[in-house]
């Protein structure tokens, strides 16, 4: 899978990829992920980027021309791509489903703002997409940028080592993932639970299954509104709520 990220800041980008899961994935070959200066794309002595808002106001605004440029010699060079996504504050909100469906995907083109924001251009007449990673604001995409290879790239097949940990993953099947532990069995006056100590295969599987939901249950409720849940999981939501009401 192919990403390219456009950023003034290649550096930064640079040094999120170099560790970890993507790093490996890199590696391996089975991620292809370039970084490019947007400074490379622009035309003037000084390699400016951002020019004043018409209309007046605090800030700079990232000039549609350098942009413009990079995607089409990204096109040129790299192959069309899938998409070509604006990381920004106002765009649809990134969720895990959203990442799965990236990550069929054969080519994503990440670009990152920087300053007061983007030419409204850039969204109508570059870019394919906009995503946005959550309700708040970053001083610019690179760090967007980074969660949205991360989250898509370890579900390429192969990049994470054990396919079942990307299959029981919070969110993957919208709800959250079960409690770890490990060595010691006590800590700090907290035993690991019992079950886990069993050996019982079974029973673990069907603690793991009832404390995921349990914990979505007390953390994130909603969640369960849609959640893609078996009949055991629905029998157990079941016991959930009906030992929620018998509470005083």
């Amino acid at each position: 899978m192919k990403f390219d990220i456009v950023t003034i800041f290649p550096r930064m980008v640079e040094a999120g990829l170099a560790e970890g899961v993507v790093s490996r994935g890199i590696e391996r070959g089975l991620l292809d992920i370039q970084v490019h200066d947007l400074r490379h794309y622009t035309t003037d002595r000084h390699r400016s980027v951002d020019d004043v808002p018409y209309g007046g106001g605090p800030g700079m605004v990232m000039k549609p021309e350098p942009l413009a440029r990079a995607v089409a010699d990204l096109r040129a060079r790299r192959g069309d791509p899938a998409a070509v996504i604006l990381l920004s504050p106002q765009g649809r909100l990134f969720t895990q489903a959203e990442a799965v469906r990236m990550s069929a995907l054969p080519h994503l083109v990440l670009l990152c703002g920087r300053y007061e924001g983007m030419d409204e251009r850039v969204r109508t007449v570059v870019a394919t997409d906009e995503l946005s990673i959550g309700d708040y604001v970053l001083s610019g995409g690179e760090l967007a940028a980074l969660v949205v290879v991360d989250a898509v790239g370890r579900l390429v097949p192969g990049v994470v080592g054990d396919a079942r940990s990307v299959d029981e993953d919070s969110f993957s099947r919208g709800r959250l993932d079960h409690p770890h532990y490990t060595r010691p069995s006590e800590f700090a006056g907290e035993a690991v639970p019992e079950v886990l100590l069993s050996g019982h295969h079974e029973a673990v599987r069907r603690w793991r299954k009832m404390a995921a939901l349990q914990r979505t249950m007390h953390r994130r409720p909603e969640l369960l509104d849609t959640a893609a849940l078996d009949d055991e999981e629905r029998g157990m939501l079941d016991e959930i709520r009906k030992e929620q009401e018998r509470e005083p």
